[in-house]
């Protein structure tokens, strides 16, 4: 299992995570806004308070993606998906 060391917030709910292995990959939250707990997320504000928890991200009402989930759905920076 990967472990996610650095999380930043981007434009457009996207996420742009370095992971143990120092690879770098975006995650576009956007198809989860929707989704019960997620939906908190679409304030840009409460967006950007996204923190590292237990080598996963998470947001402070508990909301979160598992690194495993990050690692396999993220895209690489160069296919830009956000």
């Amino acid at each position: 299992m990967r472990k996610v060391i650095e999380v930043h917030p981007q434009p457009g709910f996207c996420l742009k995570i370095v992971f143990d292995n120092k690879e770098t990959k975006l995650f576009d939250v956007t198809p989860y806004m929707e989704l019960g707990i997620f939906k908190e997320l679409k304030n840009v504000e409460y967006f950007n308070k996204v923190t590292i928890k237990l080598s996963s991200v998470s947001w402070p009402n508990e909301q979160d993606f598992s690194p495993d989930t990050l690692y396999l759905l993220g895209k690489s920076e160069l296919t830009n998906p956000c």
